[in-house]
């Protein structure tokens, strides 16, 4: 697996992470407009660093300040917040040593201006180390909660691979990627889901949204996904499916019902590639709609022609459902998405339009599609989603391509 199809694939990919064709956004067309600021890595690079050396900063002023002022004049202050700034930041050698300097600072200042034997210098002194002991102290309660959130992360990750594991790179002849974005800090997965699933009838994709957040949410997730790889071997036809994940969400939330709280409905779009069939079936139930990017570089959304209540909604009234069928021909992207992308703002308030920022630009394969649309809407909305964003993209390679996945 190539590193730019592995973090395409991967989920929360951080921001300022490399992505395919770096400098010229999407696709391979140069931007147009004022050069952009400098990467939002490299500026909190900078941040790191100056707040990395801010205890040895405070050293020096301290010194500075009190050679250069009169004798009862003192930068206790800027002693005493060296070993707590170190605290955070260093290890706990680190952290004593930032301790042990600014005590042996204020004892060779006080011995130089003759004040070491005055009771507000000794209480100074008592009081500076004291403070270097206690930065000692939390610097081991730093790392006790670190190690913690660590193995919480690893839980995390444990917890995404399991509930939406990583698809492979080709499956039936079709080449895939995905990219799951948690617009929580550290979040790993949340609402949003995807799954991919080989059949007698061909390779079905789900892409859904659940409603609302937190643990309920994530339970409906696997719920969902649970229900889909069972019923897309099973069913027969597309339609089926999606009949069978309306009725695991219905007797889920019956089985919960007045135990805790469940997430009521999920909305989704259903796809089915027919193997050896350059069509594609879809099946929305109140999703937005994929969009198919040809090989030319010309794109249209897939919009259904009826409109469907999400899953989990199907005691409010029956609408039965239909697929609706489009050609897929070689060299085509089928590109799903959740409202983490059409939702996520810049500074003005502008919606992201996926449609205008992928008009006329060429992929040579889904993760690369994937790398730079996730790095185009963290740029449009600063770095801060509003939303989780799963996307989820499949390319018919064109007969006579190569039986590997291409090289982006």
């Amino acid at each position: 697996m190539d590193d730019e199809g592995a973090a395409a694939r991967a989920g929360g990919r951080l921001p300022g992470d490399p992505v395919p064709d770096p400098g010229l956004g999407l696709g391979d067309e140069a931007p147009t407009g004022p050069p952009p600021g400098p990467p939002p890595r490299r500026r909190a690079g900078y941040g790191r660093t100056f707040v990395h050396a801010l205890p040895v900063l405070l050293i020096v002023v301290a010194i500075l300040y009190d050679i250069f002022t009169p004798r009862y004049f003192t930068a206790g202050p800027l002693y005493t917040a060296a070993p707590l700034i170190a605290a955070p930041l260093y290890s706990r050698r680190g952290t004593a040593l930032i301790g042990v300097a600014v005590v042996a600072v204020v004892i060779g200042l006080q011995l130089g201006k003759g004040v070491i034997h005055y009771v507000d210098s000794l209480t100074e002194l008592i009081t500076i180390a004291t403070v270097a002991v206690l930065a000692v102290l939390v610097n081991g309660m730093v790392r006790r909660s670190s190690e913690r959130l660590v193995s919480v992360r690893e839980i995390a990750e444990a917890a995404q691979r399991a509930v939406l594991p990583e698809p492979a790179e080709r499956m039936a002849g079709f080449e895939i990627a995905v990219c799951y974005e948690a617009a929580q800090a550290d979040a790993f997965i949340g609402g949003d889901l995807y799954a991919v699933q080989d059949s007698a009838r061909g390779v079905r994709l789900i892409v859904g949204d659940v409603r609302g957040k937190g643990m309920g949410a994530v339970a409906a997730v696997a719920v969902v996904i649970g229900a889909f790889r069972e019923a897309a071997e099973q069913e027969a036809t597309l339609e089926a499916v999606a009949q069978r994940l309306e009725r695991a969400l219905a007797r889920e939330g019956t089985r919960r019902d007045g135990l805790d709280a469940f997430e009521g409905f999920t909305t989704a779009v259903l796809a089915e590639l027919p193997h050896g069939d350059g069509t594609v079936r879809i099946v929305n139930r109140g999703h937005p709609p994929p969009l198919l990017l040809h090989g030319d570089g010309t794109l249209g959304p897939l919009p259904a022609h009826e409109s469907a209540l999400p899953l989990g909604l199907g005691e409010l009234g029956v609408w039965p459902d239909r697929a609706q069928e489009a050609a897929f021909p070689g060299g085509a992207t089928l590109l799903l998405y959740t409202d983490g992308l059409t939702e996520a703002r810049d500074a003005k308030g502008e919606f992201y339009d996926p449609q205008a920022r992928l008009a006329g630009r060429v992929f040579p394969h889904p993760a690369s599609l994937l790398g730079t649309l996730a790095e185009d809407v963290r740029r449009h909305s600063g770095g801060g989603m509003a939303d989780d964003m799963a996307l989820l993209a499949v390319r018919r390679p064109r007969p006579g391509d190569h039986g590997h996945c291409h090289e982006p």
